[in-house]
């Protein structure tokens, strides 16, 4: 008892030493230019050869031995900073970077780089938004979620849709995140373009397998998004002009250097263009037509800085999709001289809000705290009206009409994350969450009010589900701990819990990534992760529509699981480009599909009875060259993948309970993208896409039985159509090529830039729908081809 007594005060009086002989440096990394904090900076000791990286707010915490230090601070695209000093204390120092233009000043130093070949973390890419603008677009539109299609291991759906399938996975299996807040519904104009404005825009990184513990709720994919924090020193600013759309970005400081903001707002003008088609379409002589067809997208980031150790931040969007078209027409009698007028109205919309209001504190040098309440909403609503006036010389008849539907899904959430690095060789992180859910799974309404002679009767009914109550909360811990100067690992554990109708869901989720450093050079990696999803999204079509709806897992419908295990080789040339491959295999349980014959027509009511429950697998092996330095960036990817399905469940077979393919599993994907900045006038790039083409389910057989008679009715059977099996058939493959040229000109006040591009450049005729047809009774597959060579031009002023 005594030795054990004397050990323990021996070994707590070694702790106390060795604590007492270390200090920590900590605080913040900011581009000197604009005080814009910088995400993953490399702060490095190159005496101890330890090192850290900032977290999403530019905070960094080091802890080194007693003594003298050179520390390095560095970030790709800036030069390097250097701090020699000796270290006798706990030190705060706020560093702030100068862009570089000189090559040999970019090289990163350090091995405690999140992503690449000194990091733990696999399956995540890190996209710089200057190589997402200088993608080539539909439209000349910079599109955040076309270019991560352009990834490996991510593939786009139908021609010109902005949805992602990760690995397998479905639509609704992607978490958006902007400033870390979801986002249900990332698409406008039925899925042609995205929500997220890249004039936002300060990073994104697209995570698709060995998850980090912090993330939770969906099965494939998370997209972390981080909107800027705007310039702290000047007001500038970019107006931009294009073919069906203007966007405006502005940021400056707010009374001071304390505070800045960042505003951005987005708006296409479809509606001015077709307003003379509409009114036209008007037809006689007492009818006027009016009408709006747009979406628009609003940013907002204010941040002030408290103190050193405090600071708040305030982030909002919103966006809505506008459909609205009224008809009105008049006609008089010349009999009676009474007046009519008829009006029909249409109004349908859909769209988001998203806000988060967030307070990052430093406890201590070695902890940072951010707390985060935020509220995000999606809703849809759609109404169709008609409108009678009858007017005469003594009375006045007035019945109006109106029919519609509107759905949606309202969350609550409050969250509080730590950082915590007691040692150079730990990177801990954790915190707790709760999200209030709203679930609106859809209510059909009809009003009408008739009004004659001072009387009035009134109508108003309600059709429809009642507001689904839901509680989600996770809790979650993970180290990032360099065992050795080879070894490292991301050890995380994630525990969430969902509570719905009496129903309590719960799961423990382990993750696990693992780095072997061969040299400075090259490394290998495997990664493991256990994922839940506990909300599904009801949808029957190819692209996004606004009637898709989220519901909630039910007593009959469990939570979707998921199982990752992946693995891989990384290479780095310095400053020249990174290269990787992975290997990935994905089982995933309690997927839905619809019934054979079943469909979803903007209700909820019942959907359980309509879907089947089944299982899936996807693997595959993805390569990515990607460089993002010097005057020529880009990268060059590469995916072959397979996806299947099984459901064969008695009661829920699905193909005659036989494996068929996923709708979008397809085995070859390859994306080259580049840029070429010839001059500081003149830059250059080009896209090129080719993938095997999707998978349908088509009619190729049918039924010559000849004709049904009862002695009433006769009916012909002879082309009576046959499925054999889901996903039956394939697509011809597709293949794309983008063109864009920018000519930027300094002018007195600012930038002038001419963009030119042309989307599908040799005028490749892709498939968007192959249905069947008839051309002399004989029956035919016929393509349908959306999108032919269209060219673009768009004109901006940065200022």
């Amino acid at each position: 008892m005594k030795l054990t007594t004397c050990l323990f005060f021996f070994l707590f009086f070694v702790i106390l030493l060795m604590s007492a002989q270390n200090f920590t440096i900590s605080g913040s990394i900011s581009d000197s230019r604009s005080g814009e904090t910088m995400i993953s900076s490399s702060v490095y000791d190159i005496k101890s050869e330890n090192g850290t990286v900032s977290n999403s707010f530019g905070f960094y915490s080091l802890t080194l031995p007693k003594g003298d230090v050179k520390v390095q601070f560095s970030y790709v695209g800036y030069a390097d900073v250097q701090k020699l000093f000796k270290l006798t204390k706990d030190t705060t120092i706020n560093i702030r970077l100068d862009e570089s233009t000189v090559l040999n000043e970019l090289t990163v130093v350090g091995n405690r780089q999140e992503l690449g070949v000194q990091g733990s973390q696999m399956s995540a890419i890190e996209v710089p938004i200057s190589q997402i603008k200088s993608v080539p677009t539909l439209f000349g539109e910079t599109d955040v979620i076309k270019a991560l299609q352009l990834l490996p291991g991510v593939k786009a759906g139908t021609e010109g849709a902005a949805g992602l399938y990760v690995r397998g996975g479905g639509p609704d299996e992607n978490l958006f995140l902007l400033d870390g807040v979801p986002v249900y519904n990332v698409n406008h104009a039925f899925g042609f373009f995205s929500v997220f404005n890249a004039d936002a825009i300060k990073n994104v990184t697209l995570y698709k397998g060995s998850f980090p513990a912090r993330f939770g709720g969906r099965l494939s994919s998370v997209v972390d998004i981080r909107m800027k924090d705007g310039d702290n020193k000047k007001y500038h600013g970019n107006i931009s002009v294009g073919l069906i759309s203007s966007k405006a970005n502005v940021e400056g400081p707010l009374f001071n250097e304390k505070t800045s903001f960042n505003f951005s707002a987005r708006r296409t003008y479809a509606d001015l263009l077709l307003m003379p088609i509409i009114k036209t379409s008007a037809g006689s002589e007492g009818m006027k037509a009016s009408g709006a067809v747009y979406f628009y997208d609003l940013n907002l980031k204010v941040n002030h800085k408290i103190s050193d150790k405090d600071r708040i931040y305030l982030s909002a969007y919103m966006g809505d999709d506008v459909i609205s078209t009224k008809f009105t027409s008049s006609e008089s009698y010349d009999n009676d001289g009474s007046k009519s007028t008829a009006t029909e109205e249409l109004k349908w919309n859909w769209g988001n809000i998203v806000t988060a209001l967030r307070w990052n504190h430093v406890l201590t040098p070695k902890l940072f705290m951010n707390a985060t309440t935020s509220y995000t909403r999606y809703r849809y609503d759609m109404g169709i009206g008609a409108e009678l006036e009858v007017k005469n010389n003594s009375t006045t008849l007035t019945d109006y009409q109106k029919v519609g539907f509107k759905s949606g899904i309202e969350d609550f959430t409050a969250k509080v994350d730590f950082d915590y690095s007691p040692a150079p060789n730990h990177d801990i992180k954790f915190g707790v969450d709760y999200t209030n859910h709203t679930f609106k799974p859809g209510v059909q309404w009809a009003k009408q009010k008739l009004t004659m002679e001072g009387m009035t009767l009134n109508m108003d009914t309600t059709i429809g589900d009642q507001n689904i109550l839901g509680h989600e909360t996770a809790l979650y811990f993970e180290d990032n701990i360099s065992i050795n100067r080879t070894l490292k690992a991301n050890l995380g554990l994630n525990y969430s819990a969902f509570f719905v109708q009496g129903e309590f869901y719960q799961s423990l989720q382990p993750r696990l990534g693992l780095r072997l450093l061969a040299s400075d050079q090259l490394s290998f990696k495997a990664g493991f992760a256990d994922m839940s999803q506990y909300i599904h999204l009801l949808s029957n079509s190819s692209i996004s529509l606004p009637t898709d709806l989220w519901v909630p897992v039910t007593k009959r419908v469990p939570p979707m699981k998921s199982y990752q295990y992946s693995a891989g080789a990384f290479y780095s040339f310095p400053n020249i480009v990174e290269l990787s491959i992975e290997g990935y295999y994905k089982s995933m349980d309690n997927l839905i599909e619809y019934k054979d014959g079943a469909s979803f027509l903007g209700s909820s009511t019942g959907w359980e009875d309509k879907i089947n429950m089944g299982r899936g697998w996807a693997y595959g092996i993805e390569f990515l060259a990607q460089k993002t330095i010097g005057r020529t960036t880009g990268w060059i990817g590469y995916t072959w993948s397979k996806a299947e399905r099984l459901f064969n469940r008695p009661g829920e077979e699905i193909n005659n309970g036989q494996v068929f393919p996923a709708k979008y599993d397809r085995r070859h994907d390859i994306s080259i993208v580049a840029s070429y900045k010839l001059s500081e006038k003149i830059d250059f790039s080009a896209t090129w896409v080719y993938n095997t083409g999707n998978a349908a389910t088509l009619a190729l057989q049918s039924f010559a039985s000849g004709d049904i008679s009862d002695g009433r009715y006769q009916v012909n059977t002879s082309e009576l159509p046959y499925i054999s099996k889901r996903n039956n058939f394939r697509y011809n493959d597709y293949h794309r090529l983008d063109l864009g040229v920018n000519f930027h000109k300094q002018k007195k006040y600012g930038i002038r830039t001419w963009n030119i591009s042309v989307y599908n450049a040799y005028n490749q005729l892709n498939p968007f729908i192959v249905y069947k047809s008839y051309n002399y009774d004989a029956p035919n597959l016929t393509q349908l081809s959306l999108f032919p060579i269209i060219p673009s031009v768009s004109y901006s002023y940065k200022f």
